[in-house]
C-alpha cells in the first residue's frame, strides 16, 4: 500500500527523532546543522566592510521607546548609518542628538525627512494611526520602509499600503514583527512540515505583562506642553481636542491612536503562526475581555481573549486558534505560541522550540516507540509501581552568540535593499497578520462575531 506524502514525512521525522533520542538518558538541547550555518553567517556579517558610498542611510520617524530600540539595532548592521530623526516632542529630538551625535538632522516634520535625497530608508515607529499615511508617503518618495506593527490602524487602510508598494516596486517594505526573522519560527515551520506533531488541529498563544511600563504607563516629561509638543500635527488625522499629555505619551491606551492589546501583541502571534503554517488568516473572529485593573482612564481592555477559526486550505488542515493577553499578570512576563497536533505539540519562542512527542501504543513503523517497548520488555518482572509519563521532549535552541530576531529582521531589510531580494514580512503578509488582530477590537467593542475573507482581505 503506497504511503502518502504526509505519512512519509511523519515517518521520516520519527526516524530522525528516534536516532537522536534512543540511548540518551537526557534529551539534549540541539540546533540542526542548517541552523548552525545560518547563525554563523549571521555572526560573520559583523566582519563585512562598507565604504561611505556603500552605506545605507536611515532616518527614524518616531523617536520614542520602540523607535529608539529599532534605531539602535539597525545601526549594528554593517553598512548602515542613522542620519536623521523626526519626532513631535522636542525632548526626544534633543535626546536623539545625545544618543547618535550632534551631526544628525532633526525635525518635527516627517516630510522634511522624506524630501532628503541622502536618505535611503525610514524606520516608522509612530503611533499606529499614523502608520498608513507615512508609509504611503515614504514609498511614493522612493524610500524603503521598516514600519512597526501593526502595519495599519484599521483594516480599511491595508490596501493603500499594499498598493503603494506595488506601484513603487523597487521600494522594500518590511513590517516590524521581529519574530518573522527568528530562528525559532523557522525551526517550527520545518518541524511542522516534517510531521513532527502530526496533523495540526489547534494552536494557542499567550502574552502576559506585569510591570507598569508594560501596561503602557509610559512616563510623562515634566516639560510636556503645546510649546514642546506639536499637538496640532499629532491630531491631523484624529478628532480634535484640547492638549492632553496622556493621549500623546500614553497613546496606546486610546482607540483614536492605538490598537489595544490585540494590535500591540496578538499581531506578533498571528505573524508567527502564519509563517509557521503558511496560512493567510482566519475566516471567523471572536473576542471578549475587560478592563480589570488599569482603570486609569484608558479606553481599551487590559485582558483580551480571542478565538479564531482557520479554514482548510491546500497548505494546511482546518484548525482553531485561541489567544490571550493579560496586562496585570502577577506571575511575570510569560509569552508563547503553542501548536498542537495529532501526535504531539511544540511551544515556539523566537530563539527556542520545545517539541513534545506523545507516548502512544507501539507502532512497528515508529522506531522510537519500538525502542521504548524493547527497553520495557528487558526489565525484570518484579513489581514496579506505575509512573507519571510525560511526552518525549526535545529542545531546539539557538547557539550562544545568536544576535536575535530583531537584528536579523533589520539585516533582512537591508540585504533586500542591496540585492533586490525579498523581506520576511512584506505589506501583504503584514496586512494579513494585522487584520485579525484589528478585528478582535471590532468584535470586542461591538460584541459580535466577525466573518473575514482572508483571500480577498475584506469583512464579509
Amino acid at each position: 500500500m503506497p504511503v502518502n506524502s504526509n505519512e512519509s514525512s511523519r515517518r521520516h521525522f520519527i526516524s530522525k527523532f528516534a536516532k537522536g533520542v534512543v540511548g540518551a538518558s537526557l534529551l539534549p538541547s540541539i540546533i540542526t546543522a542548517a541552523d548552525r550555518k545560518r547563525n554563523v553567517e549571521s555572526l560573520s556579517r559583523l566582519n563585512e566592510k562598507y565604504s561611505a558610498n556603500d552605506q545605507i542611510q536611515v532616518a527614524l520617524i518616531g523617536a520614542g521607546g520602540m523607535g529608539t530600540a529599532d534605531a539602535n539595532t539597525a545601526i549594528t548592521v554593517p553598512g548602515v548609518k542613522l542620519v536623521a530623526a523626526c519626532d513631535l516632542y522636542d525632548g526626544r529630538l534633543a535626546d536623539a542628538k545625545k544618543k547618535w551625535g550632534n551631526d544628525i538632522f532633526t525635525t518635527r516634520n516627517y516630510n522634511e525627512i522624506l524630501d532628503r535625497k541622502d536618505i535611503d530608508a525610514v524606520i516608522i515607529a509612530v503611533p499606529d494611526f499614523w502608520h498608513k499615511e507615512i508609509s504611503v508617503a515614504a514609498m511614493n518618495k522612493g524610500k524603503s520602509v521598516y514600519c512597526e506593527k501593526p502595519m495599519v490602524h484599521d483594516v480599511s487602510e491595508g490596501p493603500a499600503v499594499v498598493d503603494a508598494q506595488k506601484r513603487n516596486s523597487k521600494v522594500v517594505y518590511q513590517v516590524g514583527s521581529q519574530g518573522m526573522s527568528s530562528l525559532g519560527n523557522e525551526k517550527a515551520r520545518q518541524l511542522l512540515k516534517d510531521g513532527a506533531i502530526g496533523k495540526l488541529n489547534y494552536a494557542e498563544g499567550f502574552w502576559a505583562r506585569m510591570s507598569p511600563t508594560g501596561a503602557w504607563q509610559y512616563p510623562i516629561p515634566a516639560d510636556a506642553s503645546t510649546k514642546t509638543v506639536d499637538w496640532d500635527a499629532y491630531l491631523k488625522n484624529a478628532p480634535k481636542r484640547a492638549f492632553d499629555p496622556l493621549r500623546f505619551f500614553r497613546w496606546r491606551n486610546y482607540k483614536d491612536y492605538g490598537t489595544g492589546v490585540s494590535g500591540d501583541l496578538f499581531v506578533h502571534l498571528f505573524s508567527s503562526l502564519h509563517l509557521v503554517t503558511g496560512s493567510i488568516g482566519p475566516n471567523k473572529v471572536m473576542a471578549t475581555g475587560g478592563l480589570r485593573y488599569w482603570k486609569d482612564g484608558r479606553e481599551v481592555p487590559d485582558i483580551m481573549l480571542g478565538m479564531f477559526d482557520y479554514p482548510e486550505t491546500a497548505i494546511h488542515p482546518a484548525f482553531n486558534l485561541s489567544l490571550r493577553v493579560n496586562f496585570v499578570d502577577g506571575t511575570g512576563g510569560t509569552n508563547y505560541l503553542r501548536m498542537v497536533g495529532s501526535e504531539g505539540s511544540m511551544t515556539v519562542e523566537w530563539d527556542r522550540v520545545t517539541l513534545y512527542r506523545n507516548k502512544v501504543a507501539v507502532d512497528e513503523n515508529d522506531p522510537l516507540a519500538a525502542a521504548n517497548a524493547a527497553a520495557d520488555a528487558a526489565k525484570s518482572y518484579t513489581y514496579h509501581r506505575a509512573e507519571m509519563l510525560s511526552p518525549d521532549k526535545m529542545i531546539y535552541e539557538a547557539d550562544k552568540g545568536y544576535k536575535g530576531a530583531h537584528f536579523d529582521h533589520f539585516y533582512n531589510l537591508f540585504n533586500a535593499m542591496r540585492t533586490g531580494g525579498k523581506v520576511a514580512e512584506d505589506p501583504l503578509f503584514g496586512f494579513r497578520a494585522a487584520a485579525p488582530a484589528l478585528l478582535c477590537n471590532e468584535s470586542y467593542f461591538n460584541n459580535k462575531i466577525i466573518q473575514w475573507d482572508p483571500q480577498n482581505l475584506k469583512v464579509v
